[in-house]
């Protein structure tokens, strides 16, 4: 299964053209995906219009919702950002920490385009759904 982190849902919605919102679009109809439940919080909560948040709303929760964190997942991210910062490398935002490591522990690939995912494949070897092209 392929989670999609909101950085690409919000290209896709936008319409904006990224190799991961094509991705995406491509995978919409041939691979399982995944959806944690604060990524559709996040995306969701962008929408303006009533009409576009039910349509998206529609869509999002037809694909499989993850529970994101719970206490293990909650120590793990910290050690992770902990691993990472020792390395020299600062992740700007604690939900993304903890979307990869929920990514990792359930051994998932990820899909995005957010910088901050970046460390967590070159150095904790989260699964990046680009890669897998």
């Amino acid at each position: 299964m392929i989670v999609v982190d909101s950085s690409v849902w919000i290209d896709f919605f936008r319409g904006t053209t990224t190799p991961q919102s094509e991705r995406l679009d491509s995978l919409l109809s041939s691979e399982p995906l995944g959806l944690g439940d604060l990524i559709l919080a996040e995306v969701l909560q962008g929408f303006r219009s009533e009409k576009d948040f039910n349509l998206a709303r529609k869509l999002l929760t037809s694909l499989d919702i993850i529970v994101l964190g719970g206490k293990d997942i909650a120590l793990q991210a910290a050690r992770n950002f902990r691993a990472l910062r020792a390395q020299g490398v600062t992740i700007r935002k604690t939900i993304n920490t903890i979307i990869a490591t929920r990514c990792m522990e359930d051994d998932l690939s990820l899909l995005y385009s957010d910088r901050d995912f970046e460390p967590f494949v070159e150095h904790l070897g989260l699964r990046s759904a680009m890669a897998e092209c």
